[in-house]
């Protein structure tokens, strides 16, 4: 089985060809064509190929599926015996995003 780790966001995903992740958002348009040459580790079968942080020349291709929100979160904020209450909502940027090659 082949996979890579790469890096997005600020985050680390492990990625084989035809999955679908989900990160923060990045920006582009439906079916915009990405490289991700922050590869840190390629897995083929038994050969292992690790970075040192990232492996030089070895990119992962990726196709944006879908621009969406996540789901809300409540934020409260109270004091107790002062009549401070304080609720607010949030909704994070997300992408989906399909690995095409590795």
């Amino acid at each position: 089985m082949k996979y890579a780790v790469i890096e997005t966001s600020g985050n680390q995903f492990q990625v084989a060809e035809g999955q679908i992740i989900e990160t923060e958002k990045v920006e582009g348009e439906k079916g915009l064509e990405l490289t991700f040459d922050k590869v840190l580790m390629i897995v083929d079968g038994e050969e292992v190929s690790v970075g040192t942080p990232y492996l030089e020349g070895k990119k992962v291709l990726a196709q944006i599926e879908e621009q969406t929100k996540a789901d809300k979160l409540y934020i409260y904020k109270y004091k107790s015996k002062s009549r401070y209450r304080r609720k607010a909502g949030h909704r994070q940027l997300k992408t989906k995003i399909k690995i095409n090659k590795i």
